[in-house]
């Protein structure tokens, strides 16, 4: 099935090319969205059923992020009519509503007390799951660390563009708080500067491939679920107070983390290049919480009240994801195991077969 749906690739007009590479499939629906991505533009059937957790499942996730990726980069190869063919949006539909319901029942009755900063503390105090950062500080390995970066680079090379959806959706105060927040994530219109470039230095500091999407075949869904979330959010005018309230959620739990990444870089000694990333969020994080809680999801929550409860629902999501998606990599190291999936090419190539 692989080689079938990578052997279909062909240059056709208007095909992407700046774009990563197409991702291996995982199952059925990821299969399915593939096998029609390299094609031109048509008619999409129905997917197949789906048969993995459409919230954790490492199928369900890599078909909704291919879907999403439409809206990004798109892929080397798949023609960018693509973006917005009904029946393909129709299927994304589909794969968004079993995300969103499970979603919904892991976190189950969202409700508002009216004073939208003590909700959002109420909820950061709640989290319940292990310390990622508090591990790698005291004693990850390098190769830990650059399993970790591996896993954060399919968001953090697109770091602020998944929440920039919600510009053109706010008014007033909120939206320029936002921009506020946006403009030092992308450093001020400074290339050198932005978070993601940050990011890329990091990863090749640490000796990795920083290509955006490089390692897509390598992160479990649980990783990929990170990323989708906010997608889900941005990509809906209806959930732009999720949206809004996961931001507020993931500035105001970025500190202590920052920090934490920054000295296991130092306690494995490597170079300042690989540290920059940390240390500008640790200086730019504790202002941004104050302007994300008071004027941004404050902001939001006086301007229009009907969101606030989607704003709590927002910030409960970011910590859910993201205690999954630590204790998937916890687990795997104190078991003495690698989080990341196996290399598919080095599979590939393990059974004789043609990469």
């Amino acid at each position: 099935m692989v080689e079938r749906i990578l052997d279909r690739a062909r240059p056709v007009a208007n095909r992407g090319s700046g774009g990563p590479r197409l991702p291996r499939p995982r199952g059925p629906l990821s299969a399915h969205v593939l096998e029609h991505l390299l094609q031109a533009p048509h008619q999409v059937p129905p997917a197949p059923p789906g048969d993995d957790d459409p919230l954790w499942g490492d199928d369900a996730q890599l078909a909704l992020y291919c879907c999403y990726e439409l809206h990004y980069r798109c892929f080397a190869g798949v023609d960018d009519a693509w973006e917005w063919e009904p029946s393909l949006l129709a299927l994304r539909r589909e794969l968004e509503t079993a995300f969103e319901r499970r979603l919904e029942d892991e976190i189950g009755a969202v409700r508002s007390s009216g004073d939208i900063e003590a909700d959002l503390r109420r909820t950061i105090a709640g989290g319940n799951g292990p310390s990622l950062s508090a591990y790698l500080e005291e004693r990850g390995t390098l190769a830990e660390m650059r399993e970790f970066s591996i896993h954060r680079s399919v968001y953090q090379l697109k770091e602020a563009d998944p929440h920039t959806w919600a510009i053109p959706r706010l008014a007033g105060g909120p939206k320029a708080a936002l921009i506020e927040i946006q403009l030092d994530e992308y450093g001020g219109g400074v290339e050198p500067a932005m978070h993601s470039s940050l990011f890329a230095r990091s990863m090749e500091t640490l000796g990795l491939n920083s290509a955006y999407g490089a390692y897509l075949d390598r992160v479990p869904g649980t990783t990929l679920a990170t990323t989708n979330v906010i997608s889900l959010f941005g990509l809906h005018r209806r959930r732009r107070g999720a949206l809004i309230g996961h931001l507020a959620a993931f500035e105001a739990t970025s500190v202590t983390p920052m920090t934490r990444y920054q000295e296991a870089l130092r306690r494995l000694d490597v170079g300042p290049a690989a540290q920059e990333f940390y240390g500008v969020h640790v200086a730019a994080d504790a202002h941004h919480e104050v302007v994300a809680f008071q004027h941004m999801a404050g902001g939001l929550a006086r301007a229009e009240p009907e969101l606030t409860t989607d704003i709590v629902f927002g910030a409960r999501a970011m910590m859910l994801v993201e205690e999954c998606f630590a204790r998937r990599l916890l687990e795997s190291w104190d078991g003495g195991t690698s989080s990341l999936l196996a290399n598919p090419e080095a599979v590939v190539a393990s059974r004789g077969e043609s990469t």
